[in-house]
């Protein structure tokens, strides 16, 4: 191999680390198996579950109490827009048995 071979070589393997060093990419040359495909993936499982804290929204009651309010709030807006749910046994499937 020439001396402008090895220097050309040499300079696409610096770029080709840099590349990988600023983009965050695993450098792989020798193109051997390696854990990181597994180790990228996201963690799963009652250990992990049990890491994190309980949702607030399950302790906290009134946060519960604002999302119904919020709820109700939603559903009164539909009814005067005409687009909240229908009375009981009058929706689409009780007046397609009626036909």
């Amino acid at each position: 191999m020439s001396l402008k071979g090895m220097l050309m070589a040499a300079a696409l393997q610096g770029v080709t680390e840099a590349r990988a060093r600023i983009f965050g990419h695993v450098l792989n040359p020798l193109g051997k198996r390696s854990p990181h495909k597994i180790l990228r993936k996201k963690l799963i499982g009652e250990k992990i579950a049990s890491w994190y804290p309980d949702d607030i929204k399950n302790e906290d009651p009134s946060v519960l109490a604002r999302e119904e309010k919020e709820r109700l709030a939603k559903l009164e807006m539909l009814k005067r827009r005409g687009k909240g749910p229908p009375p009981k046994g009058q929706g689409k499937r009780a007046t397609k048995r009626k036909k």
